[in-house]
């Protein structure tokens, strides 16, 4: 695990020495304090009311800076040619794979940790649960982190940044749009499909301040399987 945490400080590196980073963190905290303001805090709503609008607009900022995050960690490395200097190491290729995602995670955790304020704000002019607030930041950091693992993934099959979001996107929008495509379908098909999008059902409990188990199992799950998937493409590679 130390040669991953030795990944992450140099991918972490590399988003202070780039603009990317920054770049990120301030955009979404622009779009998320817009957003914020026009469908919380425009019209008259109860206090929870803004709080589970928040947690909504949230979510598809979190989903997005994820992407663009995850979409060069491996790419990048194929298409400046630095990728070998990986393989050679001594670092194993989930070791690769742990380190980049812990990177990006934690440029995701800042950017959600810099939006305290705006709840902060609800609860200074009204009256909030510190628990909903808490069970909405968790939901963030596991949306975050499934979407992450997703375009990690994608950023493996390719050396191109362009194609490794665009793929990502689809994978990520595909599990969003399930929840449509189960409301169309006959049961049990449809509770199956519900239970597996990747934002509607099993993100709502968190945008309500209800914490629920199936839902922090499935973005864990969703997280792991991508994860893993990505070194298993990189194991392959390696003996190509």
């Amino acid at each position: 695990m130390t040669k991953a945490l030795l990944i992450a400080r140099r991918e972490l590196a590399a988003y202070a020495r780039s603009p990317l980073g920054a770049v990120i963190i301030a955009g979404g905290l622009l779009i998320d304090g817009i957003l914020f303001y026009y469908r919380g805090l425009s019209e008259k709503k109860l206090s929870a009311e803004v709080l589970v609008e928040f947690f909504y607009v949230a979510s598809g900022v979190t989903m997005v800076a994820g992407l663009v995050l995850s979409m060069r960690l491996i790419a990048e490395e194929r298409q400046t040619h630095t990728f070998t200097l990986l393989n050679t190491a001594p670092v194993r290729d989930w070791e690769i794979v742990a380190g980049k995602y812990l990177s990006a995670l934690a440029v995701v955790s800042t950017l959600t940790a810099l939006t305290l304020y705006m709840p902060a704000l609800i609860l200074v002019n009204g009256k909030v649960s510190l628990g909903h607030i808490a069970v909405g930041y968790a939901g963030l950091l596991l949306i975050g982190s499934a979407t992450i693992a997703i375009g990690l993934f994608a950023s493996t099959l390719t050396q191109s940044q362009v194609v490794a979001a665009i793929v990502g996107a689809a994978i990520l929008v595909a599990l969003i749009l399930l929840w449509m495509l189960a409301s169309a379908v006959e049961p049990p098909l449809n509770k199956v499909l519900a239970a597996i999008a990747f934002h509607h059902q099993n993100f709502q409990p968190f945008q309500q301040g209800i914490l629920e188990l199936k839902g922090v199992a499935y973005y864990s799950v969703v997280t792991y399987f991508f994860l893993l998937s990505a070194t298993k493409i990189l194991e392959a590679r390696r003996w190509r």
